[in-house]
């Protein structure tokens, strides 16, 4: 490194290690590097928030090009710009004297900018006897070259983010469009089951929507509004299959009775167990397996077993599998109980059902009965954890479940 590449800055101004470390870095631009400072600009500009600058800050910093009389930077330059603040201003719009010290402090404190600043603080440059500049004080945008990759990475990210964002949020218009159909669709028609539960969520969904949504917001508002609308879909579907089974059923017992009215005195079966058998079109609904649901879900819902997570913290599934374990033990519930559970539910639902059956665990007698009642209607396709869930968001939104 070059003698003299650090320099403090003129009067009161205070010098940090972070000014030496940025006026260090100047000096290690790869040899020959270059860069068009209006694409660096823009670079900048739209990066603006992560390098926590303004738009009053952006304005200043196009001045302070515009006095660069090329439009490429180049390591080899001389990259000093020295404009009085009545000249900057002027090009900035006519920025107030005040209001444009900030900005220059504010460039200077993001890394875009260096200061090289003169014995008595004044911005000139001196010339050889050839007329070029040999020495100038002022502002180095050399950071700007130096830093040039850096920005448009910057720039990338933030254009992806700003995507991913605007698609966030249309996926969040149309699922909370898709809810809001099905659910009044459900009710209109008088579907079974406890819909004003499923309204009230939903309605606790939209109110959690700010008015102006973030990009973490809307992410996790998004998939519990996914999460709602798969409920809704498997609770429409678990009931249209339930109706097909009861219709496909009706009908076999009558096609069985015309059969055996036809042929009574015809025909005689082989043996009673032959009379008595189910006919082989005949099965037991098969069960699926359970859709997980969001852990932030769950936890809102069963908040209880958080103190029995690894160190009264539950951050993942496996904490919450972990704690289960502890309140399986706890509530009485046998090995192989949970088991059963676990192969017909999952791992991660059936750690879900103890939260759920801990969070009432002061309404339920038995929590091994209740738990093998849950897996027997679950093998048999007749039970869904979301309800429960839901009903448990219910009541712990307007307040701890009562207890005794």
């Amino acid at each position: 490194m070059q003698t003299g590449s650090v320099t403090t800055p003129f009067g009161r101004r205070p010098m940090t290690l972070a000014l030496v470390r940025r006026q260090k870095a100047l000096a290690d631009i790869k040899q020959g590097k270059t860069a068009d400072k209006w694409k660096v600009f823009r670079d900048a500009s739209a990066a603006m928030e992560l390098l926590g600058i303004q738009s009053n800050s952006l304005a200043v910093l196009d001045a302070l090009l515009s006095f660069y009389p090329d439009n490429e930077l180049r390591q080899d330059a001389q990259l000093v710009v020295f404009p009085s603040n009545a000249q900057l201003a002027l090009r900035a719009h006519g920025m107030a004297g005040a209001t444009l010290r900030r900005h220059l402090a504010i460039l200077v404190e993001s890394g875009l900018i260096v200061r090289k600043d003169s014995a008595n603080g004044k911005r000139y440059a001196r010339k050889d006897a050839a007329g070029q500049i040999e020495r100038a004080f002022g502002f180095d945008i050399s950071p700007l070259l130096a830093r040039s990759e850096e920005l448009a990475m910057m720039a990338q990210q933030v254009m992806a983010n700003r995507a991913a964002f605007r698609k966030a949020k249309e996926s969040l218009t149309i699922c909370r469009r898709d809810v809001r159909k099905l659910i009044t669709a459900a009710m209109e028609e008088g579907a079974e089951g406890d819909w004003q539960t499923v309204e009230d969520v939903y309605v606790a969904l939209v109110g959690r929507i700010p008015r102006v949504p973030t990009p973490a917001a809307v992410a996790s508002i998004l998939e519990e509004m996914q999460m709602l609308h798969e409920e809704v879909v498997n609770r429409l579907e678990i009931q249209a299959n339930s109706e097909n089974s009861s219709t496909n059923h009706a009908h076999s017992e009558r096609h069985i009775q015309n059969s055996n009215t036809e042929s009574f005195n015809e025909l005689e079966p082989s043996s009673e167990k032959e009379q008595g058998a189910m006919p082989s079109n005949i099965r037991p609904p098969k069960s699926e397996p359970i859709k997980a649901f969001p852990l932030g879900m769950v936890l809102r819902a069963c908040p209880s077993i958080i103190d029995y997570g690894p160190g009264g913290v539950i951050s993942g599934w496996r904490d919450l599998m972990s704690a289960a374990v502890v309140v399986r033990s706890m509530l009485g519930v046998s090995p192989s109980a949970y088991q059963d559970a676990c192969d017909a539910m999952g791992p991660e639902m059936a750690a879900a059902a103890i939260a759920c059956i801990l969070e009432r665990a002061n309404f339920i007698n038995s929590a091994g009965g209740y738990l093998r009642d849950l897996t027997r209607r679950t093998e048999l396709g007749e039970f869904s954890l979301g309800p429960m869930i839901m009903a448990l968001l219910k009541v712990n939104g307007q307040g701890s479940l009562k207890v005794g």
